[in-house]
């Protein structure tokens, strides 16, 4: 009798469990990417989130227990958000455009409100335009701007962000949690930050999730954050960690449940850390992040996770934009087409940036010109940012002028040395591997630990790249005016903002004195310059080259290879 009632007490136990699925689903990254255009060819493009609409509303359709969130960067990148900050910060648009009244609120804010979003993680790029803009897009999400580790200094009048959310989802008690990376004041004005301040995100996470369980008991935790890995997950290296914290927080945190993420323009399919699930939606609304969590059940008991994955879900040529995502977007998408498509300057020959990072290019020089001009440098720094970029001979516009500059980044002057380029140099040429004899003639000779766009060249120094040589002492026959540079030469160095608050290992900046700040973006610079000069550089000042030759010719194939990619690499 007695083994029968353990058994019907079994079966009862086992008739009260429950098994549920949730759903979270992530973008990141966008970069004001709405319209389904490439607007430096003016061609279709499979990217943006109109047709990325189309793929959250099928996944949502899968499963009614969803959430949707965005870890960040979202109201700037794309000339249509570009024509539209402007106007909401000068009160014109672009070169002189009149924007139109249909043009009241942010268009991402808008198409975002329109898909149901839960929650947005602020991006360091949400800075950019100043706070009037940041405050205006902010207000006119019908969601929260997350951000716990974000705070307002004693005495500041701006809003503080949110930490988390809470939601419950099938019956689940979801939290999500913002993070932002915390490099920000390094790259921004201090006008454009006011009083935020930026803290550690582990620190913050951990006092955070101990608050959410101490208040909230939550089921599950995911973290949103806007900030990369950190570290290469194969082969251990660091990349970056003062302001891509991922990793650390998986190991420092590890009884959050996942944390979706971006930042770095990467992305990850799933990887574990410990027990924190890890997945990153690739950057312009490319991919979809879909991470599912089973949960279950038992009567008397809370639910716990019992399975976790993820997996990224690609938009292609063939993914139907949503209409009433194009409808939104149309207006905006006009007034950047108006101003993109204004006459600058002639092209005296095609150019192409599609080997701007293995040797010197006219196109990189009409940057560096630019530079030179506006702030009298001895020397200066700039990136390849997108080698797609074609100019084709004759009659150039915005569109390709600006797709040089994809970036809204500010210029400083540093008062700097001859020991400063060098460094920055060797930094540089960390986007290289190292080669020697047959193998220089082997690919592959890109470092896919550094991005591209943190593979800056120089003008107004000669030098070469000797990838013969172990990192950090690869810079060969650096000249000024001729002759060797000496370490102690003083020079005044023109770089972005990023680079002079150290990014992407750069460090050598950080310090220097400022002796001299663009009033406007490098992008604005470098339209007005062509403007007012009316004709592009025919050819490249050629004052540097990777050495041996054997390498040089197998880098220009790699990167032919990659020079049709739509990403900024």
């Amino acid at each position: 009798m007695r083994l029968r009632l353990q058994f019907l007490f079994l079966a009862a136990g086992l008739a009260y469990s429950q098994q549920t699925t949730i759903t979270v689903l992530a973008t990141t990254d966008m970069h004001g990417n709405l319209y389904p255009i490439d607007y430096v060819t003016d061609q279709p493009a499979a990217r943006g989130l109109a047709r990325m609409a189309t793929l959250i509303r099928a996944a949502e359709a899968e499963n009614p227990n969803h959430l949707l969130i965005d870890c960040g960067d979202t109201i700037q990148g794309t000339p249509l958000e570009y024509a539209y900050q402007d106007f909401v910060r000068t009160g014109a648009g672009p070169l002189g455009l009149k924007p139109g009244a249909r043009l009241a609120h942010d268009p991402m804010m808008l198409a975002m409100n329109r898909l149901g979003y839960e929650a947005m993680t602020l991006g360091n790029h949400e800075f950019n335009f100043g706070l009037k803009n940041l405050d205006k897009a902010r207000s006119d999400a019908r969601f929260p701007w997350l951000s716990a580790n974000t705070t307002v200094a004693p005495g500041g009048k701006e809003r503080p962000f949110a930490a988390y959310i809470v939601k419950t989802v099938g019956g689940v008690k979801v939290a999500v949690i913002g993070i932002t990376t915390p490099a920000i004041p390094g790259w921004e004005k201090p006008e454009n930050i006011g009083s935020y301040r930026f803290l550690s995100p582990v620190d913050v996470l951990r006092k955070t999730v101990a608050e959410l369980r101490a208040r909230e008991h939550p089921d599950l935790i995911v973290v949103a954050a806007h900030t990369g890995l950190g570290r290469n997950l194969d082969t251990g290296r660091l990349q970056d960690p003062a302001e891509n914290a991922v990793y650390d927080m998986a190991v420092g945190v590890p009884d959050v449940d996942a944390i979706v993420f971006g930042h770095s323009h990467s992305q990850l399919e799933g990887r574990s850390v410990g027990n924190v699930l890890l997945a990153q939606p690739k950057n312009w609304a490319i991919s979809l992040a879909r991470v599912d969590f089973t949960l279950e059940r038992k009567a008397g008991a809370g639910w716990s996770v019992t399975e976790k994955k993820s997996r990224l879900i690609p938009v292609t040529a063939q993914t139907a934009a949503a209409e009433d995502i194009l409808a939104i977007a149309k207006p905006y998408h006009e007034l950047a087409e108006r101003y993109l498509n204004t006459p600058v300057a002639e092209s005296p020959s095609p150019l192409s940036a599609a080997l701007g990072r293995v040797e010197d290019v006219a196109i990189v020089d009409a940057v560096q010109e630019a530079q030179l001009f506006y702030s009298k440098a001895d020397v200066s720094f700039t990136a390849a940012f997108n080698p797609a970029v074609r100019v084709p001979q004759g009659q150039a516009t915005v569109r390709q002028i600006a797709a040089l500059y994809p970036y809204d980044n500010e210029l400083y002057v540093v008062e700097g040395d001859g020991k400063m380029v060098k460094d920055a140099l060797e930094n540089a040429a960390r986007y290289y591997l190292g080669c020697q004899g047959a193998r220089c003639a082997q690919t592959p000779l890109i470092n896919r630990d550094v991005a591209g766009f943190n593979y800056d060249m120089a003008e107004g120094v000669d030098y070469e790249i000797d990838l013969t040589r172990p990192e950090g002492d690869r810079i060969r026959n650096l000249r000024w005016h001729g002759r060797p540079l000496a370490a102690d030469q003083k020079l005044r160095i023109a770089v972005n903002n990023y680079r002079a608050a150290g990014s992407a290992g750069y460090s050598m900046f950080v310090g220097a004195k400022v002796v001299w700040r663009g009033q406007e973006e490098i992008r604005d610079m470098i339209v007005h310059y062509y403007t007012d000069k009316k004709k592009l550089p025919a050819e490249a000042g050629n004052n540097w080259r990777v050495i041996p030759d054997e390498a040089r010719k197998t880098l220009e194939r790699e990167a032919q290879g990659e020079a049709g990619r739509p990403q900024l690499q």
